[in-house]
């Protein structure tokens, strides 16, 4: 579990955070939704370690992360998975050589373990055979699976995702929803997801929070969203003009 307890942030004058309570869950997918500027994405990077809050704590089980030393820092970190949004996969390096990379890092392990682990991840995101490919030899879509291999290598109990639809066709954002909500049950991994789209927010929305001008808006999961009758998630919901027709023609058939 992870826990942030009155996180805010601040740039000089300009307030990001304001106050943050919110627990994300284990063994589920943990979405983190607001239009751009709710301050969605400083939120993750104070939950990943990659920026101090002003003020508030986050609660790694019964660890304040801003209170470990470096040691229990990088103890830490060995468990935290990051999939980020442009995949962050080395151009120079092939497949099999991008995931094996936190394991060449921070691990002691054979290079028979390493190849085992490689193509055991590999298999878990349905890339199997493609270990001597490079990044700019298959799709995008396939990169963000091989992103999220690389996320899983070394077993971890937290996953993050910033925006891991960003960039993809409708029909490969699915897949990714449904092989990161796959993970997440097999492993019983913390995941959190940094996202704007909807249909991640119906589909694998089992705790979300919502950001409006740095505070929680909103929270609950994706079976409460339709029909909730908070405006911030109202707009933030049907905010393009097609949805917004949606809902009108649904309201006038009796409502959802």
């Amino acid at each position: 579990m992870i826990r942030a307890e009155a996180i805010q942030k601040s740039f000089s004058d300009n307030h990001v955070l304001k106050g943050i309570d919110f627990t994300f869950e284990p063994s589920k997918t943990n979405l983190i939704i607001g239009k751009s500027g709710a301050g969605k994405t400083v939120l993750l990077k104070i939950l990943v370690g990659l920026m101090q809050p002003s003020e508030g704590h986050v609660w790694y089980d019964d660890q304040d992360l801003c209170e470990l030393s470096k040691k229990e820092l990088l103890t830490l970190r060995m468990q935290v998975g990051m999939l980020f949004q442009g995949n962050a996969l080395f151009d120079s390096m092939t497949v099999e050589e991008n995931i094996r990379f936190p394991m060449d890092m921070f691990t002691k392990m054979s290079e028979k373990e390493k190849r085992i682990r490689v193509d055991y991840c590999l298999e878990q995101v349905s890339m199997e055979g493609i270990n001597n490919k490079f990044p700019s030899e298959i799709s995008g879509g396939m990169q963000k699976r091989v992103g999220i291999a690389r996320a899983i290598v070394l077993k971890p109990k937290y996953l993050f995702a910033d925006e891991p639809n960003s960039g993809l066709d409708p029909k490969t954002a699915i897949t990714i929803d449904a092989l990161l909500t796959e993970i997440t049950d097999a492993n019983n991994i913390t995941t959190i997801i940094n996202t704007h789209d909807m249909n991640s927010v119906m589909e694998i929305g089992e705790n979300i929070c919502l950001l409006h001008e740095g505070r929680l808006a909103w929270q609950g999961n994706k079976d409460e969203v339709l029909g909730n009758e908070n405006p911030i998630l109202q707009d933030f919901i049907f905010a393009s003009p097609f949805l917004q027709k949606l809902k009108a023609r649904a309201l006038a058939n009796g409502g959802f």
